[in-house]
């Protein structure tokens, strides 16, 4: 075999794209607005991780919850999505994606409007929880239905340009819009916005996704479903726990220890059934396991980039809800633009060994950069540049990671190895948020410690915590590099018209 035909690892040629019963395997006529209809729902969620932060204090006042409460307004979609998404993977492969994600689409609806009209904490933590269970059934069948629309290797690399520029720009948007809609109508509107995502990408999909049962049905994996979701659980709540208990706590690494039990016990069993929830085989091709981590990775960096800097620009330098959001609109413009450029260009020309390591190193690079922010540094001199370094290296790394972490994979297990690429983004996203807010908060405390608490010294602590949590997140990308220089493998993605991308020689 030549080397332009042989596969590094003798990795298993890549199956035509899933076609469910009754649907036609050529090419959607409108598969530019099926993406336009993914990528609004895509967005939806994203966003949402982040656009009800700037809304918090707010809501907080109206609804005279406590500061120990607060946290839970994210952690509780946090939870319930990171640990539900293996399952609603599954589901989608079970009942077909386009039920699946017409369900999801829906019910993020109403959870929303719920939360939205809370006029107790209680209802508002009940709607987050029903946010998060719905959009662990949306995102999964979203990148399916996206892989399986595009069978043409070049228009699949655009939309996946695409969906990976949203998954990186979405919580700098979702900063942004809740910034606006904080601002000018009501901390309400953060979660009420949703009602309009979700009335175009339901009308949209219901008008534009091929209708079908799948071929085959696999068996839903009940003890598989139950150990995931309880050691998904463990994991983010854990983690979450370390932000107000100490590393100490039996809340902290009880779940945590519990956590790792359960993920062990749901391995072993996954090697045992005839039916697993996610099978081995998507997690240990090596293409697939090293953009499973860089996803993590990047996710875990990144929302802890949107949180302190929005803290910076806010307590520090004084900026307005709005003006915040508006501050990251260039990182999001780079992403974006470079996430064509990458998938389109650098990705199929110099293959991800060369390009994702490079990427890592900016974003690292970049947050190096906002270590030396003081209480005199200037946004378009000290914090811009930032941002535009951290836009193109994430713009190149997110993409690029999301196309290849559905590489080689078989028709029915599509389902969960998308859900398992949003596993890796959401669980990161957590676990990374939680992690840098104990690093800087005991950055801040060690700081203060003999000092008199003036107003000086006070700020000269946040600005302390805020350079604690850009070094570790600056460490996370730096690791990234190394670890995806070791893992992908050398060569370019192939360019087959109807196959999805893979590494050769």
């Amino acid at each position: 075999m030549s080397k332009s035909t042989q596969t590094l690892d003798h990795a298993a040629p890549v199956p035509p794209p899933h076609h469910e019963k009754g649907r036609d395997p050529s090419p959607s006529r409108h598969r530019w607005w099926v993406l336009v209809v993914i990528a609004l729902a895509q967005l939806m969620v994203v966003l949402d991780a982040t656009i009800v932060n700037i809304a918090l204090p707010s809501a907080q006042h109206e609804l005279g919850f406590s500061d120990g409460n607060r946290q839970w307004i994210v952690t509780a979609y946090a939870l319930a999505f990171g640990s539900l998404l293996l399952l609603g993977g599954r589901l989608a492969d079970l009942f077909g994606r386009r039920i699946v994600f017409l369900v999801g689409v829906v019910g993020f609806a109403a959870a929303s409007a719920l939360a939205g009209a809370a006029q107790s904490f209680e209802i508002l933590v009940t709607g987050r929880v029903l946010q998060g269970l719905f959009g662990a059934l949306l995102a999964p069948a979203a990148l399916a239905l996206l892989n399986v629309t595009f069978t043409n290797a070049k228009e699949r690399a655009r939309a996946f340009g695409v969906f990976g520029a949203i998954g990186g720009a979405g919580g700098g948007i979702g900063l942004l819009l809740g910034g606006l809609l904080t601002e000018h109508l009501s901390w309400r509107w953060t979660l009420y916005v949703n009602l309009l995502f979700a009335a175009l990408a339901f009308v949209g999909g219901l008008a534009l996704l091929r209708k079908g049962a799948p071929t085959r049905r696999p068996k839903l994996d009940i003890p598989g479903t139950i150990l995931a979701s309880a050691g998904l659980f463990g994991l983010v709540y854990g983690f979450s726990n370390a932000e107000t208990h100490d590393w100490s706590s039996p809340m902290t690494w009880g779940f945590l220890t519990a956590a790792v039990m359960l993920l062990a016990a749901f391995t072993w069993w996954q090697t045992r059934t005839d039916h697993p929830l996610l099978p081995l085989r998507v997690l240990t091709d090596r293409t697939r396991g090293a953009s499973f981590i860089m996803v993590a990775i990047s996710s875990a960096g990144m929302f802890g980039v949107f949180l302190f800097l929005t803290y910076y620009l806010q307590s520090s330098l004084g900026f307005t809800p709005v003006k915040t959001g508006l501050s990251f609109l260039p990182m999001i413009g780079a992403l974006m633009v470079v996430a064509q450029l990458s998938i389109s260009v650098l990705l199929p020309r110099l293959g991800p060994k060369m390009i994702v390591p490079l990427g890592m190193l900016m974003a690292a690079g970049g947050l190096v950069w906002l270590t030396a922010l003081d209480l005199n540094s200037t946004y378009a001199a000290d914090v811009l540049p930032a941002l535009l370094l951290m836009g193109v290296g994430l713009g190149v790394v997110m993409p690029s990671s999301m196309s290849l972490s559905i590489y080689g994979i078989s028709p029915e297990d599509a389902g969960a190895g998308s859900a398992a690429v949003n596993t890796m983004q959401q669980v990161g996203g957590a676990i990374g948020t939680a992690l840098l807010n104990t690093l800087a908060a005991s950055a801040a405390t060690a700081f203060l410690s003999g000092k008199a608490p003036t107003e000086a010294v006070l700020a000269q602590a946040q600005l302390e915590s805020y350079a604690t949590a850009y070094w570790w997140s600056a460490g996370l990308f730096a690791a990234g590099a190394v670890i995806a220089a070791f893992m992908f493998r050398k060569g370019r993605p192939e360019t087959s018209e109807d196959s999805a991308p893979v590494v050769h020689m």
